[in-house]
Order: C-alpha cells, then sequence, then structure tokens
C-alpha cells in the first residue's frame, strides 16, 4: 500500500511540474536544471538570434504553456490547390498543437494569401510561413515569375545581378506573407551521377558558390526574408535521392571541412539565419548505423554549433523522406532531432505521436527542457526579427501585378542574358 501511495504521489508531483510550465524534466534526473538568468536586451538588427530574450519574445514565450512551447518547433506541410479537408487538418493543427510554421507548396498566389490571411488570423502566436522557393515563387506558384535555376547563375560573372535577384525575390515573398525562403543551395555539384542537386546548385568551386550564395542570401535577408543553406554537412557528393532512399558520403571530415563546408562558413560569418540538416549518412562524422546527420549530435551540435559557431535556426530536411523515415519512427525521429540540436521539426508525418514521445523523453531525461525552451525561443526571435511582433494580413488588392512587375521580369532578362554571354 505504501509503494501505491508512493507512486501516486510522484505521479501527483509531476504533473504539478508539468502544469507549472518551469520543468518537464522527471524526479529522478540526476541533474536539475540551473533556474534561468535574467539575460539582457540586445538589438541586433543583422543576427535575431544575439539575443532570444527581448521584451517581445520573452511576452509571448511566457504566454505559452509547455505544450504550445513544444508545438513551436513542429512546421507543417500547406498548400493552396488542396479541398477543404486539407484546410480543417491545418486549421486543428493551429488550434490544437500551437505549431510554429507552414511551408507552402502548390498552389496560387491569391489563393494562398488568402489561406495564410486566414491561418495567421487563428494563430493565437504569428506564424512564420516559408516556401521552397529556390528560383523564387515560381518554384511553386503558378501565374508567378521563375528566375534562373542556380546552375544557370553560377554562369554569371556578375554577383550583383544575383544580390538584385535576391532583392526581388525577398520582395515578392514578403508581398506574399512569407517569411521564409530555404534557400540558397550551397551543395557542390560533384558528383556527375547526382540527380537531386544537378541544376540546383551554382557549380563545383566552392569559393564561386560561397560568392553567388551570399548574394543571394544578403538579397533576401536585407528584406527581412530568413534563408536556409541546404543541405548540411553536403548533399552535393551523393548519387543516391534522399527523398527515396539514404544516401551514404564516404567522405572525410577534412574532405567535407576544406571543401563542402567553406560556403556555410562564409555565409555563417555574414548573419545566415537558417540552415537546413540533410537526410544522409556520414560514417566518418558519426558511424552510428543508419543515422542521418539530420539526427546525429555529432554533425549539428558539435560541428555545426560548436565548430562553426552558427546560432540560427536549424531545420531538419522534410520528415516524411524516405531517407530518414524508412528507419526512424514518427516520435522516434523528432526526439532524435531534437537531441541532436535541430530547433525546427519540417514536415512531420504525425504531431500528436510526436508531441507524446517528446514529453515522454523529456519525463524519462532522455531530452532537456531548457533545450526545448531555447529552441522556442530562437524560433520567436526569428518571428520578431521578420516582423511578426507587428503582424499585418496579407493585402491582396493588386497582389498580382506587384509579384510580376516590369522591373522583375527585366531582371529576371538580365540574368538569362549574363549567363549567356558568360557561356559564348
Amino acid at each position: 500500500m505504501k509503494k501505491v501511495l508512493f507512486c501516486l504521489f510522484i505521479i501527483i508531483v509531476s504533473l504539478a511540474v508539468v502544469l507549472s510550465g518551469k520543468n518537464i524534466r522527471s524526479s529522478y534526473c540526476e541533474e536539475e536544471p540551473e533556474p534561468e538568468a535574467e539575460q539582457p536586451e540586445i538589438e541586433d538588427k543583422a543576427n535575431p538570434f544575439n539575443n532570444l530574450y527581448s521584451t517581445w519574445v520573452d511576452s509571448v514565450f511566457n504566454s505559452l504553456t509547455p505544450d504550445q512551447r513544444i508545438g513551436q518547433l513542429f512546421f507543417v506541410a500547406a498548400y493552396s490547390n488542396l479541398r477543404r479537408s486539407h484546410v480543417d487538418d491545418i486549421t486543428r493543427l493551429i488550434n490544437n498543437h500551437s505549431i510554429g510554421g507552414l511551408i507552402f507548396f502548390q498552389g496560387g498566389p491569391l489563393r494562398q494569401a488568402l489561406l495564410t490571411n486566414l491561418y495567421q488570423e487563428i494563430s493565437q502566436t504569428p506564424l512564420l510561413i516559408g516556401i521552397d522557393g529556390e528560383w523564387g515563387l515560381g518554384m511553386r506558384l503558378d501565374s508567378t515569375i521563375s528566375f534562373p535555376r542556380q546552375r544557370t547563375l553560377g554562369n554569371i560573372e556578375d554577383v550583383e545581378l544575383i544580390y538584385q535577384m535576391g532583392l526581388e525575390i525577398g520582395k515578392q515573398c514578403r508581398y506574399m506573407g512569407i517569411h521564409i525562403n530555404f534557400a540558397p543551395v550551397v551543395d557542390i555539384n560533384n558528383n556527375p551521377l547526382n540527380r537531386v542537386i544537378g541544376t540546383r546548385s551554382f557549380g563545383d568551386d566552392s569559393h564561386e558558390v560561397a560568392k553567388r550564395a551570399l548574394a543571394y542570401m544578403t538579397g533576401m535577408q536585407e528584406q527581412k526574408i530568413l534563408t536556409s543553406a541546404k543541405h548540411f554537412p553536403g548533399h552535393g557528393n551523393t548519387a543516391v535521392d534522399s527523398h527515396y532512399a539514404l544516401p551514404i558520403v564516404t567522405q572525410s571530415y577534412h574532405e567535407l571541412d576544406t571543401l563542402e563546408w567553406h560556403p556555410y562558413k562564409e555565409l555563417i560569418s555574414n548573419n545566415l539565419t537558417g540552415i537546413m540538416a540533410a537526410h544522409i549518412h556520414v560514417p566518418k562524422l558519426d558511424s552510428t548505423p543508419n543515422l542521418p546527420a539530420s539526427l546525429s549530435r555529432r554533425v549539428l551540435t558539435e560541428i555545426l554549433r560548436d565548430s562553426l559557431h552558427f546560432n540560427g535556426l536549424i531545420y531538419t530536411d522534410a520528415l516524411n523522406m524516405k531517407g530518414v523515415a524508412d528507419h526512424f519512427k514518427s516520435g522516434d525521429m523528432e526526439v532524435r532531432a531534437l537531441q541532436a540540436g535541430v530547433d525546427v521539426l519540417l514536415m512531420p508525418s504525425d504531431i500528436p505521436v510526436a508531441v507524446a514521445a517528446i514529453i515522454t523523453a523529456i519525463e524519462n531525461c532522455l531530452l532537456d527542457w531548457p533545450q526545448i525552451e531555447i529552441a522556442c525561443r530562437r524560433i520567436l526571435a526569428a518571428k520578431e526579427w521578420a516582423g511578426l511582433n507587428n503582424y499585418e494580413p496579407i493585402d491582396t488588392n493588386g497582389l498580382h501585378g506587384r509579384i510580376n512587375s516590369e522591373e522583375a521580369r527585366t531582371l529576371n532578362r538580365s540574368l538569362v542574358e549574363a549567363s549567356r554571354l558568360r557561356r559564348q
């Protein structure tokens, strides 16, 4: 009977801790975290992640329950060309799990803008809206401009044109209420059998890739668009598409450091705001069988955070890709990603299962609650930097004309012409 009463006491205490929002860790954990010290507020217009304790971030963070703080780490796929049932699914995820953001795929600009306004209206915390628009809105949306792919941009000697393209794509994203563009690709195109990168790469020279990626990134970030260099630690030297299987990269640390990571170093030193982790297995970095880099603490914390000094958002690549989903189940993969040092869990298959698994991992001391808090704060800091502390709905009047301006079309023609001059 005493054992039963003791167990009930432990359960009640654990529930009280969860509801307090201060700590979800089990009482059996060997070490309790130190109380969170009050942090000074530092304004850094170029890098939002140098200060995670602004007045707005503190205010929003303190308004969220523990479950809602976890929910902020999830970004889900959204479409503007699907049926009402899809809208209902997204609405439920916003209402029930306080998800942090959406990444839009196929559809049309006006339809997407109207849905974005709807989703923002019902969300307690403003949503970060993303797009995978490596060559602009036209990569995903009909009746919009497609700029040249990165291989074509690699033929342009005047990188000022690429910077101007970044500015223009940034403007168009802002017109659309988009805050993140998952670009640029900084993979080095050094494997002729690589079908998944190919035309998405600036080329096979890491210095030239870095120069063009920096111009593209700078243009977008000057428009307050969050960027995401990808795919760390380097998807260029692969012959397998991680959408369908787990590629294996055999390069050594030294080879990766001197070639694949050169663009990352250049962008990080210029306030890169995001990096996407690849579902690739790199045995010479982490020999754990079938473990993608996206789930490796060695790769994301020890190398990317500690060695390369990156302090921005780390995103997983899509968690429904077979490169990770063939080897890890929903719940397990999200926990492992957070253990590795990820901030944003992109396109998970089952959010309720993942949230339950994360809470269980915290209670069993397999995952630190302070790590969740820091990831949540990074996401909120990104939202403030992108202007969501002063959110306004998208103005849909004249939207088509703004994102298809004559200036944008002229720039597009100039990019194509400049690439042809290099090839002649």
